[in-house]
């Protein structure tokens, strides 16, 4: 059995807000989300103060304080996202939701992290009084997951995905997989991220990160032979992924169809990507799409701002695709996002598609000579029509995936 799955609700939060048309607007001015962070100071030792967070953002008083209780950031912006995806499918108050014909593949890198203190209270102090029943449950890896269960109330299959940067693309990618294989008729798919000055860390102590502090405005810069790293963001993004037939019958609105998925491993180093394993990644894709590599045009890319993951995607990119393909990184306006970035960044590539309207790479000016020989989107934004696009992520451990959709006919 082979379906055809395509998307028909889609939302989510980031740095420069929650809308399309504001988040567009902010691109075409180049205004992103990065910025100083002086309560980052206390912490010795650490070299930047820099991030894209997401600022105001409460669902107090939106959600019952019972259902709040194990919920982190993490999972109040991911139930939060998939709150705004079900009502924009028109799927919110829908039975089907509580059918078990409805699944949810989600990831993020980490749970919540505030709950990790309390635990290492009990381990260095041995006390448990900071502990209580919802302690681990913010913590856990599946804290997103299993928190927009419970709130909606799905009682279909439940994929986790933590896998660093590829928790949000393996997230969709598995969703995919349970649709297209009549695993489920419908799934929630996406991932999230809080931001925590540890995520900074994690890439500081391998001078990945970019110590640009009295100037937030001008980085992170991928692909850039003046970049000097990345910067750490949050949010959350949530599609739902629907079989076709079900979606026409219920006379829903299709904003994409997912045609191919590839994920693989490098096999080889646990941080630094290996430039033949992601071209076989893309390559997976296309044959799961039944496409020749010029039928894409435009890729959201990965793009981290470190120099030889972006000097190893980008060659990758053109060894597949070829030369001259269009190329941007989403993650220059809002930070990279971690287990959030995958599904940000489809929502928008998607909602780039759908507009015919491609965002450039915020503070790109010169394009480092290593890096291949591709179209980078710089400047001003570019207008194509394209009928399919490729987004990328490329996490830790190796892990690689390529998503391809094609617009709505």
């Amino acid at each position: 059995m082979s379906r055809r799955v395509v998307v028909t609700g889609m939302a989510g939060l980031t740095a420069l807000g929650e809308v399309w048309s504001d988040i567009r607007a902010a691109m075409e001015q180049g205004r992103t989300g990065t910025r100083t962070m002086p309560e980052w100071d206390k912490f010795d030792g650490l070299s930047t103060r820099l991030a894209a967070p997401i600022e105001g953002f409460s669902v107090e008083g939106r959600y019952p304080r019972k259902k709040l209780r194990s919920m982190g950031p993490v999972a109040r912006m991911a139930v939060y996202a998939t709150e705004k995806a079900l009502e924009s499918a028109g799927l919110l108050e829908d039975p089907v939701v509580q059918s078990g014909r409805m699944g949810i593949a989600y990831g993020s890198s980490f749970g919540s992290t505030n709950p990790v203190l309390d635990f290492a209270a009990m381990l260095t102090e041995g006390t448990m009084q900071k502990l209580n029943g919802t302690s681990y449950i913010r913590m856990m890896n599946h804290t997103a997951a299993v928190n927009i269960g419970v709130y909606f109330g799905c009682t279909g299959r439940i994929i986790p995905t933590s896998s660093a940067c590829t928790s949000g693309s393996q997230g969709i990618g598995y969703a995919y997989e349970a649709i297209k294989f009549g695993r489920q008729d419908l799934m929630v798919a996406g991932g999230g991220e809080e931001l925590c000055p540890s995520m900074a860390a994690a890439f500081d102590v391998l001078y990945a990160t970019s110590v640009q502090n009295d100037k937030p405005e001008t980085t992170p810069r991928p692909f850039d032979k003046d970049r000097d790293g990345l910067v750490v963001g949050e949010g959350a993004a949530t599609l739902v992924l629907e079989e076709l037939e079900h979606a026409k019958a219920r006379g829903a609105t299709i904003c994409a169809e997912i045609v191919g998925f590839g994920t693989n491993s490098d096999g080889n180093h646990i941080t630094q990507p290996g430039q033949e394993t992601v071209e076989q990644a893309l390559r997976l894709a296309l044959a799961d799409a039944d496409l020749q590599p010029e039928a894409i045009r435009y890729v959201s890319g990965h793009g981290t701002a470190t120099k030889q993951g972006d000097i190893a995607e980008s060659h990758a990119t053109a060894n597949v695709l070829g030369e001259g393909t269009a190329i941007n990184s989403l993650k220059s306006y809002f930070g990279h996002n971690l287990g959030a970035s995958g599904a940000v960044e489809a929502w928008l590539a998607i909602e780039m598609m759908r507009d015919n309207w491609y965002a450039p790479t915020a503070n790109l000016e010169n394009v480092d000579p290593e890096c291949a020989n591709l179209n980078y989107i710089m400047g001003s934004g570019i207008e194509m029509d394209n009928e399919y696009i490729m987004t990328n992520n490329l996490a830790f451990g190796g892990i690689n995936t390529s998503i391809i959709f094609r617009k709505s006919q």
